[in-house]
């Protein structure tokens, strides 16, 4: 079982809280030169457990769930009194409920929006924005399906945009078969469906094909595509990971190079496999972070995310972004580095955007 450290600055939150902890089959003691009682490292073994309370509501993207899923089983075994409510309802639906005070944390698999800014803005919620890992869209097939495996942006486009788009797979190439093509999206409140269609869309009038199978539950979309020789569909990679054995990735071609990249690590991490690497956010409410509970989680998730995002197939960030993450939680940093000060999403890569110069805490009216 992996072993995973804290960082100072948790136990710093909880002693200013005046959290008293106790602990079990451990030697170590707290001491007055000391800022961290005795805690475990991670999960299992002779581990120190803390008697923190309270309960924290995190709720958004269904691409992200599986690594806050993965944080929460790690942390409530250190923290077994503290209540971790982890929902993937979709970004789109978690920020619905974030700025209305509903969660503490929310979920993104794509930056905020200028909208859901100025609701936040509006209902007096205050937020630092933290990226947390790399995902590569996924696009898959069923394995059986021996004709395609690469799609250029140009095919993705005949295939998902517009109501004339392919009905048969002849109709995106006519060497392909004269068959149907049966497709499974994530919902329209999905950052995974926005992420896609802001790709395939380009910034044209166009839509998306109103036609396809949707669903906010990823697993739901796994079992489509795996059932139909016919099908296609995508969502996060950590799914496509979890069901390699019954899926098949398409490698996409990178409209810059001109090359075919599959959604592996080193191409995510190397924005390879582009136009859909993306990196993936929390969002925390300063309103909940004086709350000891919430501190000491969101302070551990950040301390554990690069190796926990992996285990679930994700990417770990670069150290520095993640380094920029933590210094913006310690001092509340407020904002979205994503969205201008007129209202405009800001576009581009994660390490060029993340910057304090593009910090935003409001949109101007």
């Amino acid at each position: 079982m992996s072993r995973f450290s804290h960082g100072n600055q948790i136990w710093k939150a909880v002693a200013a809280a005046m959290v008293l902890f106790g602990a079990v089959g451990c030697d170590r003691k707290q001491t007055a030169e000391s800022d961290a009682p005795a805690v475990a490292e991670g999960a299992g073994g002779d581990a120190a457990v803390s008697n923190l309370s309270g309960t924290i509501k995190i709720n958004g993207s269904s691409t992200v769930l599986p690594i806050s899923n993965a944080v929460r089983e790690e942390f409530i075994k250190v923290y077994p009194n503290v209540t971790v409510e982890v929902d993937g309802a979709g970004t789109g639906n978690g920020f619905k409920d974030f700025q209305k005070k509903a969660t503490d944390i929310s979920d993104a698999s794509r930056p905020i929006k200028p909208g859901e800014l100025s609701n936040c803005n509006e209902n007096g919620v205050n937020f630092v924005e933290v990226p947390i890992a790399y995902d590569g869209l996924t696009i898959v097939v069923h394995p059986d399906n021996d004709w395609v495996d690469t799609l250029s942006v140009d095919q993705l486009k005949k295939i998902f945009v517009g109501d004339d788009a392919a009905k048969m797979w002849s109709d995106v190439d006519p060497k392909w078969p004269e068959e149907e093509i049966n497709i499974y999206s994530p919902g329209t409140g999905s950052g995974t469906f926005d992420y896609f269609r802001e790709v395939v869309l380009d910034d044209s009038d166009a839509s998306m094909r109103t036609d396809m199978n949707l669903n906010e539950d990823d697993n739901i979309l796994v079992q489509g595509v795996a059932g139909n020789k016919y099908s296609i569909g995508f969502f996060g990679v950590a799914y496509y990971e979890e069901s390699k054995d019954k899926l098949k990735a398409v490698s996409v071609i990178n409209p810059k190079d001109g090359k075919a990249y599959q959604p592996t690590t080193e191409n995510i991490a190397a924005n390879k496999y582009a136009p859909f690497s993306r990196p993936l956010f929390i969002y925390v409410s300063t309103a909940s972070l004086p709350r000891a509970e919430v501190k000491t989680f969101v302070d551990y998730y950040l301390a554990n995310v690069s190796e926990l995002c992996e285990q679930v197939g994700y990417v770990r960030l670069p150290a520095e972004v993640l380094e920029k993450g933590k210094e913006n939680l310690e001092n509340e940093v407020t904002g979205t580095h994503f969205v201008t000060a007129e209202g405009e999403s800001r576009s581009g890569p994660l390490v060029e955007n993340f910057k304090p110069e593009n910090l935003t805490k409001e949109v101007s009216q």
